[in-house]
């Protein structure tokens, strides 16, 4: 048997002993992508489902810890080149920004783009964006935003309010190297089609670093990236109704230099069974979940894969030690 996207399904995913098989879960649901992710000879989670209400404040700490550097380098990075940036958004835009998450870094680009009319979040914690939306409306009232919750890498209804306005995509942090580098095109792809033609992109990149900073920034000291990593479980527990024993797993994360991308992954630490949606599904002592990838870039690898989404590199501004 054969998963949809050419994974062999394992089995040990077992069905309810004595009974008939359980109803097929919904090809997209949380229920089905995590069951067919845990089929996989390599299991897997999609870092999509992070971000419920936990998992975005965890990631929100995870931001100021020491080890991480992406958020406060670009965070300046906005500081110093808004301006800039500013001169190349067209008057009266609509601002789009993917996987909106705390309004931190957008805030910085509203002050610096007055030419900006209205602000489009969009995010799939609606919980999370309403909130910082209230929040943002209350500091600049004169700014219209018109939050989506949606999933930015599907087909997505946007306001009519701001349909007839230029857009402008904004997809900072390092959230392009969670993708395959195809699926990463393929997503490029997807926000041309929806900016429209003309349109501006302002994307963040992680460039390639030293090891030892990379490994530090996925596995920090305080272990606040670790409780982020098994949040995903304990959703999947409190939502679907599943057993994972949080306390036998553990967070391991590492940077894979071969395919120039950091993994993070959950290690069983003994060999168990968890029920989930009437199946067994069976884990070996230190078999792992992998939950997460981001890669990394140097400039000449990102630019080829912008084109082949048809994207041209029209700036680029990186801080002065170029981490990101």
């Amino acid at each position: 048997m054969t998963a949809p996207d050419g994974y062999p399904v394992r089995r040990d995913i077992v069905d309810r002993p004595g009974g008939a098989a359980p109803p097929a879960p919904r090809a997209g649901s949380f229920l089905g992508d995590v069951l067919l992710g845990l089929s996989r000879p390599q299991k897997t989670l999609s870092p999509k489902y992070f971000y419920d209400l936990e998992g975005s404040r965890l990631f929100d700490e995870i931001t100021r810890l020491p080890e991480y550097y992406p958020t406060r380098t670009e965070l300046a990075i906005l500081r110093d080149h808004g301006r800039a940036l500013a001169h190349l958004i067209p008057p009266g835009a609509a601002l789009l920004e993917f996987g909106s998450g705390s309004t931190e870094k957008i805030r910085i680009l509203l002050r610096s783009a007055p030419n900006i009319s209205t602000y489009v979040p969009i995010d799939v914690s609606g919980e999370f964006i309403e909130g910082e939306a209230a929040r943002l409306r209350a500091d600049l009232p004169d700014l219209e935003i018109l939050p989506v919750v949606a999933d930015f890498a599907q087909t997505i209804s946007l306001p009519p309010a701001m349909l007839d306005r230029p857009r402008v995509g904004f997809f900072p942090g390092s959230t392009i190297g969670n993708f395959e580098p195809e699926d990463a095109a393929a997503l490029l792809r997807h926000f041309a089609q929806l900016l429209g033609p003309g349109s501006l992109l302002i994307l963040g990149v992680d460039l390639v670093k030293a090891p030892e900073v990379l490994d530090a920034a996925y596995d920090d000291a305080a272990g606040v990236t670790a409780r982020f990593n098994l949040n995903l479980l304990a959703r999947i527990n409190r939502e679907l109704g599943a057993d994972f024993d949080l306390a036998a797993f553990r967070h391991r994360a590492f940077f894979n230099r071969e395919r120039s991308r950091i993994e993070m992954h959950l290690v069983s630490t003994r060999r168990q069974s968890v029920r989930l949606g009437g199946r067994l599904i069976r884990f070996e002592s230190g078999e792992t979940i992998h939950t997460e990838n981001s890669y990394k870039f140097t400039r000449a690898s990102f630019a080829p894969l912008a084109a082949r989404a048809g994207w041209d590199v029209a700036e680029s501004f990186t801080d002065p030690a170029e981490l990101f």
